[in-house]
């Protein structure tokens, strides 16, 4: 520990952002990282504790607590004060692929475990992780380094999304000829197309893909795998297959008035948002503009705030977010201890900036759509919403949601956005190669393992484990770089922690 106490010494400072009414006017990134000297302060706070709650990664009532990919962020931490910043680089890049998303992406779950935090403010850990990757690839040693001896097997990546390019990333380290072949037009899978660009620049993917390709991964795009290209093909082709697809089957809402005209899936409003900004800085007119038109989106979690931003930023006349569950409490409440993930309400960028614009929180709690409301044109014309309740089911005994009789609401609505989340895996894809599902439609494993029901086929991300973090999905990228590698060669010696 560089200054023992340095988290007493020094006040919690993380980045600042362009102010909402400023930011909605562009895509672009939009939070303001601070200097060097300052951000190595930031890295005095760390304790180096003797029980790093921060790189657990463990479970803890069903959530996760610290980093899932074991970052040796207390070692990384000190480095940071003492201004090593070439050592903090190789100790972040001996367990994470990709600081340069998750540094701009991750909800910081290293935060949330950490010591400090349980009495005070925690160690910006995300911030440090955000001035470690920048500075490396500022400096120049964030470059390729190609494997320098090649083991003569070939593997199929199927996806490439943070599963799909962990996997790829590692294998290729090993030596193994890889190639990701993708369905879209553009490498990247959900960093490419669901997540929006004001949170994470496309050129910062295109810049590590670059490194890639020049570390000798091959990528195929335009190659839909179960039907542009059939799934035997790669089968006989590559020693082995991984499927990482994503869980990319949106949950819809059945409720009367479903087949209006103006209703969408979050994940089709965010790709052709990100795909018409990419090929034509929007000129293309192919997206779905909301410009003066009422939206309500329905689902609270990331992607619906996704939504929020984006239709926003399109010029939206009114925004309205849908939540089933009750508002979480402000602050930790006693059943929710330190180290568990902290259950508080959480107002993000796109809500700051409904806030900003509108003069109001978004956001309606407790409540579910009980009606799409169509014109004579049978185009959507408002959303019916009715409150609901939390009850005990009389023969189960279990909490359900009831509606509240004569709680119904109705807001107008030319453009309705269903971000409800996903449900597995796709299936034209898994029947290709014949893979057994789970009863979520996830591709079934044995317990703690990534090798399928099919020989030579393995699975690893969200259509494995289900919808889940980005950080997550880069860990079962490497626990499955692993198993593939193992069963190539015997054994494995891939250093991921």
């Amino acid at each position: 520990m560089g200054k023992p106490t340095g988290f007493m010494d020094y006040e919690r400072e993380v980045a600042g952002a362009e102010p909402p009414k400023e930011r909605v006017k562009h895509f672009r990134e939009f939070h303001q990282h601070i200097p060097l000297e300052r951000q190595q302060l930031q890295g005095a706070r760390c304790m180096e504790c003797g029980v790093p709650f921060c790189q657990s990664g463990v479970t803890l009532a069903g959530m996760t607590s610290g980093c899932p990919l074991h970052n040796l962020i207390p070692e990384w931490n000190d480095l940071v004060y003492t201004g090593n910043w070439v050592e903090a680089y190789k100790r972040l890049k001996k367990t994470s692929n990709f600081p340069e998303f998750t540094s701009r992406v991750c909800p910081a779950l290293c935060e949330n475990a950490c010591t400090c935090g349980l009495y005070g403010d925690p160690v910006a850990t995300k911030e440090n992780e955000y001035a470690i990757i920048e500075r490396a690839y500022a400096e120049g040693y964030a470059k390729a380094e190609p494997p320098k001896v090649r083991t003569g097997k070939r593997v199929a990546v199927v996806g490439s999304g943070p599963a799909g390019l962990a996997v790829a990333d590692l294998l290729n380290r090993r030596g193994h000829e890889v190639t990701v072949y993708e369905r879209a037009d553009r490498i990247g899978g959900l960093l490419r197309y669901g997540i929006p660009n004001m949170k994470l620049e496309k050129h910062i993917i295109d810049r590590k893909l670059k490194i890639m390709e020049q570390e000798g991964i091959r990528f195929v795009t335009n190659a839909d795998i179960g039907k542009e290209v059939k799934a035997q093909k790669l089968m006989k082709e590559y020693d082995r297959v991984v499927l990482a697809c994503g869980a990319a089957n949106p949950r819809d809402i059945a409720a009367e008035g479903r087949d209006a005209k103006g209703i969408y899936f979050a994940v089709d409003f965010l790709t052709a948002a990100t795909k018409s900004l990419l090929d034509s800085n929007f000129e293309d007119k192919a997206y779905i503009d909301t410009k003066d038109k009422d939206v309500v989106i329905i689902g609270g979690g990331d992607t619906g705030n996704d939504c929020v931003g984006t239709s926003i930023r399109f010029g939206a006349k009114s925004v309205t977010q849908i939540e089933m569950m009750p508002k979480a409490p402000d602050a930790r409440a006693e059943n929710n201890p330190w180290p568990e993930w902290s259950k508080v309400c959480k107002t993000d960028y796109g809500q700051e900036e409904a806030i900003a614009i509108f003069g109001h929180d978004p956001r309606i709690y407790e409540a579910t759509v009980k009606e799409f409301v169509k014109d004579k044109g049978g185009n959507l014309k408002a959303v019916k919403i009715v409150k609901l309740s939390w009850e005990k089911d009389a023969e189960s005994g279990r909490m359900c949601m009831k509606e509240i009789p004569g709680s119904e609401q109705t807001l107008p609505a030319q453009i309705c956005l269903i971000a409800a989340g996903f449900l597995g895996a796709q299936r034209y894809v898994t029947d290709a190669f014949g893979a057994d599902l789970t009863e979520r439609t996830n591709v079934k494993t044995a317990p703690g393992s990534y090798g399928t029901s099919v020989p030579n086929l393995f699975v690893a991300g969200d259509i494995h484990s289900g919808q889940s973090l980005v950080v997550k999905a880069i860990r079962e990228g490497q626990e499955c770089a692993k198993e593939v590698d193992k069963s190539l060669l015997g054994y494995t010696s891939l250093s991921v922690q």
